[in-house]
Formats: structure tokens, C-alpha cells, sequence
């Protein structure tokens, strides 16, 4: 594994205009944030050694250098998923490579199915703690310790410092923002009704297919991680749908705009 962070990271190094300390990963139909992104480097997946390929509708596949609101950031627009047929810990080799690179902080973007029944679609919500019912865990097997702990504490997955700035910037915009769990599943079936009432008893207000393995990988390496969701579709008892992933893309970017003003004005204060 650290041979083949370095080897991807030696590529990169070379070809960085700038030294960020924020990474953001793109959701699904979250990619407009480039738009307001200047952008100084992309670097295309396929060019660097050991990442993988992006195979899903709205995630572009590339590494984005740039600037956003003046502030230096590491885009992934385009993430991988477990449901790709990738193993777990794979998919968030990405964020080792950001570490290597500098990256301090990371943001996560999402789509997820909301199962609280006070959200509507079109919701951000701010994520504030996740159940992973992936049934396994990218950290499985054995561990280097130079890389992190054997047992990583996940008691604050989701700083407190970055929830408490978005509330604050969301308050100063006046953006509607909503607080939640996220469950991560495997996907790539969207949830059956009784699914979605079983994981709200559970605990979880939202549930979606990726985040959960990159926030644990990115608190085992040590980086501070803020993570939020636009709720597309909704799976609340008595008002399931029928969701395709059209539309939820098409929820997802109408979304975006919000989004993007909320984590722009958040970013000289991470």
C-alpha cells in the first residue's frame, strides 16, 4: 500500500500548481462546484498510477487543482463505489494519495435518500455521525502502523469544529441546511420501502452508497473530515417513490448552487 501511495503520488507532485490543504470529494450530480472553481491543473484518473476508473453517470474522473473563494483545494470530481465491483479499501485509495500530497481537511459531497420524515427533497443535510452497513470496512486486514492505527477511533468521524461553521455560514446565507445520519449501503438498488423504514428505526435519516468508506480512511490518516448530503429522493413511511437515477441527479444539481455557496463560504475559515 505505501509503495503504491508514493508512486501515485510522485506522479502528481510534479504537476501541482499549488500546495491545498482542503480535498473535496464530488458527488453524484454535484460536479457544477468546478464551475465556480478556478482551475489551474485537471488530471485525468486514468493517467495516474494505481487509481481506478469512475464507470457512473455524472462523476467526471479527474483531480482538479485550483482555487476556490481564494483558497487552495485537491478536487475528486468523481468518486468510486464499492457497487463498481471495486473492493472497499480501493475505493478510497484517493484519499491516502490526497494525505501524501498535503491535504489536512476533507469535504465530502453526496446524494442520499432521505428517511426523516421533517426533510424534503432539495435538502442539505450536514452529516454528523454514519452507520456503515456495507457489511465490511476498507481498514480489513493487516495493518501498517506507519499508515494508522490498528483500531481507529470513530467517536467524532465528523469534526464537531467544521459542523459547527457550516451552522454558522448556512445562518449568515440564509440557506436551509438539515442535520443527520448517514447509513452507507452497497448499493446499487435503491431501497425497498421496507428497507428505508427498517434503517430510519435504526437511527439513520439518510442512507446513500458511498462516504462511509473514505470518512473512515480519512480518520484513520488522520484528517479532519466534513461531510453533507442533498437529499433526492425520499423514503419517509407512506411517501416512497419510485427513484431513477436521472432524477436523482436531476435533484442533485438543482441543489448544487446552494451547496456550493455554503462550502465557498466555509472554506477561509477550515
Amino acid at each position: 500500500m505505501l509503495q503504491k501511495i508514493k508512486e501515485s503520488a510522485d506522479y502528481i507532485r510534479p504537476l501541482m500548481p499549488n500546495q491545498p490543504k482542503i480535498g473535496i470529494i464530488l458527488g453524484s450530480g454535484l460536479g457544477g462546484l468546478v464551475d465556480d472553481v478556478k482551475i489551474e491543473r485537471e488530471i485525468s484518473y486514468k493517467e495516474i498510477p494505481h487509481f481506478l476508473s469512475s464507470t457512473v453517470q455524472g462523476h467526471k474522473g479527474s483531480l482538479i487543482f485550483g482555487k476556490l473563494n481564494g483558497v487552495d483545494v485537491l478536487i475528486m470530481s468523481g468518486r468510486f463505489h464499492y457497487y463498481e465491483g471495486y473492493a472497499l479499501k480501493d475505493t478510497a485509495f484517493p484519499i491516502h494519495v490526497m494525505k501524501a500530497l498535503g491535504v489536512k481537511t476533507l469535504v465530502i459531497s453526496n446524494a442520499a435518500g432521505g428517511m426523516n420524515p421533517t426533510f424534503q427533497i432539495g435538502d442539505i443535510m450536514l452529516i454528523k455521525d454514519h452507520i456503515n452497513m456495507f457489511g465490511t470496512n476498507p481498514l480489513l486486514g493487516p495493518n501498517n502502523d506507519e499508515i494508522g492505527p490498528r483500531f481507529p477511533d470513530m467517536s467524532q468521524a465528523y469534526s464537531k469544529r467544521l459542523i459547527k461553521i457550516a451552522l454558522e455560514t448556512s445562518a449568515k446565507l440564509n440557506i436551509h441546511v438539515q442535520q443527520g445520519v448517514y447509513m452507507g449501503v452497497t448499493g446499487p438498488c435503491f431501497e425497498t420501502p421496507a428497507e428505508y423504514r427498517m434503517y430510519h428505526i435504526l437511527g439513520a435519516d439518510a442512507v446513500g452508497m458511498s462516504t462511509v468508506p473514505e470518512t473512515i480512511t480519512a480518520r484513520y490518516i488522520g484528517l479532519e473530515v466534513f461531510a453533507l448530503s442533498v437529499i433526492t429522493d425520499l423514503g419517509v413511511v407512506g411517501q416512497v417513490e419510485k427513484a431513477s437515477h436521472e432524477e436523482v441527479l436531476a435533484a442533485a444539481q438543482a441543489a448544487g448552487p446552494r451547496m456550493v455557496r455554503l462550502v465557498s463560504e466555509m472554506l477561509p475559515k477550515m
